[in-house]
């Protein structure tokens, strides 16, 4: 495991489903849906949705905790959350939902706000600690891995994103 590469375990962007970043929220919750389906019946290995630009890049993945976050706009407003966990003020979160009135409004009110909705409104690109590039040791991973508890990482070839490292496969 020392000498190998990303590019020895990383899954090709091409195997994943894709959706447009102009997909509505309501194409997206379906395209989950879907991907999930035939996941578990066999007929997909992947179930992660990647999300394509209008020039067919790739620019992030969406999960249903992503979907979350663009019902409930008020998230974008949350920048603190790695620095208030990282000094033990977990306890802030609870003032955090009061303040920014997270999930405050009524959910029919939010559900009709989704219509309105498309990926690129919410859907945030990878972080620097969530990129590896394809000819990266595997021992840069596995630090990524843990210090960013992220369960993939996006596999780059220069600017572009060419596939996925997940954490199930190393």
């Amino acid at each position: 495991m020392e000498k190998m590469h990303v590019h020895d375990l990383m899954v090709p962007a091409d195997r994943f489903p894709k959706i447009s970043n102009r997909a509505s929220f309501y194409e997206a919750v379906n395209a989950l849906e879907i991907a999930q389906q035939k996941f578990m019946a066999g007929e997909a290995q992947q179930r992660i949705l990647l999300v394509e630009d209008d020039g067919g890049r790739i620019i992030g993945k969406l999960s249903p905790i992503d979907l979350l976050r663009g019902l409930e706009t008020n998230y974008s407003r949350v920048v603190a959350e790695k620095t208030l966990s990282r000094y033990g003020f977990g306890n802030i979160w609870k003032t955090i939902q009061e303040d920014y009135n997270l999930w405050g409004d009524p959910f029919h009110d939010l559900c009709r706000k989704a219509a309105q909705v498309q990926i690129q409104d919410f859907l945030k690109g990878p972080s620097e600690g969530q990129t590896v590039g394809v000819d990266d040791l595997m021992a840069k991973c596995f630090h990524l891995f843990v210090m960013n508890r992220h369960d993939s990482l996006f596999v780059v070839d220069g600017e572009r994103i060419v596939g996925l490292l997940r954490f199930s496969d190393v």
